[in-house]
């Protein structure tokens, strides 16, 4: 205390000046004039500030939100790939299945259609087969009735058949049956019961022609008899002209084309109207079995025996004759149509080709 005495004590005394008593107070500090500033930016700050913690802590609370939401989803989307990933596995097998399967039914389809291309080629070989067989029998058939209805109704059934098979490769068949059938129904074949008819009606004929060297008739004895209502005069005349005509019979003069006519005997005569009647009956039994050349022979040579050994001057004769000529004529036209063009396309389509 008495070292700081002698300090204190040399500081000088200042002495206050008088106030005056009207003068006003002196300023405050700049501190304190400053101080309500600074406060009001303190609470400013400090408000502020509260606010962007509370801020803050919002944010972070949505940031923990989001981040356990990210968290569960994340969770959720490895799960949901998890998943994806077996089902794409699952998926991938059922198509391996799937794609094996569709090979399998692709090799059955494969085989049924080349088993349906087998069947149906198997379906119209047997058509073809079959109408060929139908066609041959029917042309036999023809032949031994001597009518083209049998052949023509195997045609029709044939084309009926191709109609309804409607294949492509038997369009040529089908054109080449109906060239046949309409062939067929323009053909003019003769009736073969009406030429038996006349074969028969020559051969009764046959006994009753007159050979080129035959003899006349012997005259009846009651020519030279009176009649009742006859005069004496009148039966001498009579007589008179039948004693001339059996005088001018003593000798004949006859023209006779065929020297070999004139040779013949009576009993010649008999075995050559029956080798007339043989050679007719022969030609009947070869239309009969459909042997038309051999007919055409039998009755050419029956022909040139009635022409060569019988009197043509005879009524009979001649009626002969025509109705031979006719037959000839009529055998022309026995030859059924062939039908090459439904063979052809048979054996064509056959072939497979």
């Amino acid at each position: 205390m008495n070292s700081e005495s002698p300090a204190i004590a040399s500081i000088p005394s200042v002495e206050a000046a008088p106030t005056p008593l009207l003068a006003s107070p002196p300023p405050a500090p700049l501190w304190q004039r400053m101080l309500p500033g600074v406060a009001l930016v303190a609470l400013a700050g400090l408000v502020s500030s509260g606010l962007l913690w509370q801020k803050l802590a919002s944010i972070q609370e949505q940031l923990a939100r989001q981040s356990a939401d990210a968290g569960a989803q994340a969770t959720q989307a490895r799960a949901t790939a998890k998943q994806a990933q077996e089902l794409a596995m699952e998926t991938a097998a059922k198509l391996a299945v799937a794609e094996a399967r569709l090979s399998e039914v692709s090799l059955q389809r494969t085989q049924l259609e080349e088993l349906m291309q087998s069947l149906s080629r198997s379906r119209d070989e047997n058509l073809v087969v079959d109408i060929e067989s139908a066609v041959r029998l029917a042309q036999q058939q023809a032949q031994l009735a001597g009518s083209v209805e049998p052949l023509l109704a195997a045609l029709k059934s044939a084309e009926l058949r191709v109609t309804r098979a409607a294949q492509p490769r038997l369009a040529a068949l089908q054109r080449a049956i109906a060239k046949d059938i309409a062939r067929i129904k323009a053909t003019t074949v003769s009736d073969m019961p009406a030429l038996l008819v006349k074969l028969d009606e020559l051969v009764l004929m046959a006994d009753d022609l007159s050979v080129a060297n035959a003899a006349m008739a012997p005259r009846r004895n009651d020519t030279l008899k009176r009649k009742p209502e006859e005069t004496v005069a009148g039966w001498w005349v009579r007589l008179g002209l039948a004693v001339r005509q059996e005088v001018h019979s003593l000798v004949r003069v006859s023209r006779i084309e065929e020297p070999d006519a004139a040779l013949l005997s009576p009993e010649q005569s008999f075995f050559l109207r029956e080798n007339l009647k043989l050679k007719l009956l022969n030609a009947r039994l070869g239309l009969l079995s459909r042997q038309i050349d051999s007919a055409r022979s039998d009755l050419a040579t029956a022909a040139v025996a009635l022409g060569r050994y019988f009197d043509a001057s005879s009524r009979k004769t001649q009626i002969a004759a025509a109705l031979l000529q006719q037959v000839q004529g009529q055998m022309k036209a026995l030859e059924l149509p062939r039908v090459d063009d439904t063979l052809a396309a048979l054996a064509t389509a056959a072939a497979g080709r």
